[in-house]
């Protein structure tokens, strides 16, 4: 079901000493009307069942919620208009029908010349945001192309049985893919051997799939991951973000469902982060796996809100350059 906005949840400190310069996102931030001027929409997916299907830790439903918490308080760095979208919620299990309204309110947002950031859930999260991101461009963008870079430990490329799951959603963008007769253009960046087995790197290398594994990605060796992702952004003309947070170090982020023995460094997945970015191409980001039952005082939630930020003021820039 589709829930309201919670303005409730948009509090902060408040510098009114330092004017505009010292406003934050509680500030700005206003729920979303359907005459509103294109800015940046934040949309919830409160959602475990993927998570619960995949057999692991639940919690990621309330993600949503505590995300909004953690970012209320950032420092508000761009003009373009922040709107918050409410929430799309699963009901009695049934995530297929939850999968679909959030594609349905993505198109429309998209449609609208929003940017939404979409904030998890689980990451089955990323097969609800491409039906939408495939709907909007089947009705306004049938020639273009797109990609997803996924930054993620695992590759997501299991096979439905018989339902979808947090570890389903890019085998079943795949299938949509050939039915639709569109090519599928996926990068994973941060996958950990240790977290993915032979039978999953088949089916990337099968499907045509991209894998940049965490051991490849250091600071000496930075530039020719970036010049890769370059080189993958270049082929196409829209670009899908999404990013679950266990590509994290589990030190850094302890607070989701399957934290990660190595991970890709904070300071370095920024740097990737700017590389896609900077393409000028992301029509959509959003942000998987954030668990709060699993954070230590709050260290998962202000290093997730970072990321937001981030990727909030990347949106802005390529905005401004259009």
């Amino acid at each position: 079901m589709l829930q309201l906005a919670d303005m409730r949840l948009w509090s902060g400190r408040t510098d009114s000493e330092d004017g505009r310069a010292g406003e934050r996102w509680h500030q700005r931030v206003s729920p979303l009307q359907l005459d509103n001027p294109p800015g940046i929409a934040i949309l919830g997916f409160a959602s475990d069942e993927g998570v619960r299907r995949n057999k692991g830790r639940i919690g990621a439903a309330k993600g949503p919620r505590i995300l909004r918490l953690a970012t209320a308080n950032l420092p508000a760095t761009f003009d373009l208009p922040l709107y918050d979208a409410g929430n799309v919620r699963v009901d009695r299990e049934d995530l297929e029908s939850a999968q679909a309204l959030l594609g349905a309110r993505i198109n429309e947002l998209l449609a609208n010349g929003h940017f939404p950031l979409v904030l998890g859930g689980g990451h089955e999260i990323a097969f609800g945001s491409y039906q939408g991101i495939a709907r909007w461009m089947r009705e306004l963008h049938r020639e273009k192309t797109l990609g997803i870079i996924n930054f993620d430990a695992h590759l997501d490329l299991r096979i439905p049985s018989p339902k979808g799951s947090s570890g389903t959603p890019f085998y079943q963008i795949a299938e949509q893919c050939q039915i639709n007769g569109r090519p599928f253009n996926y990068l994973c960046v941060g996958a950990a051997d240790n977290a993915n087995t032979p039978a999953l790197y088949n089916r990337a290398d099968e499907l045509g799939a991209e894998v940049i594994r965490d051991r490849e990605i250091s600071s000496w060796n930075l530039d020719k991951i970036k010049q890769q992702i370059r080189d993958f952004t270049d082929k196409v003309d829209f670009v899908y973000l999404t990013v679950c947070l266990d590509v994290l170090p589990a030190a850094v982020m302890p607070a989701v469902s399957a934290p990660s023995g190595r991970g890709v460094p904070l300071e370095l997945l920024e740097e990737l982060l700017d590389t896609v970015l900077d393409s000028n191409k992301v029509c959509l980001a959003d942000m998987a796996e954030f668990n709060p039952y699993f954070d230590i005082e709050d260290h998962g939630a202000r290093t997730a809100a970072r990321l937001v930020f981030q990727i909030a003021n990347g949106a802005a820039r390529s905005t401004r350059q259009e």
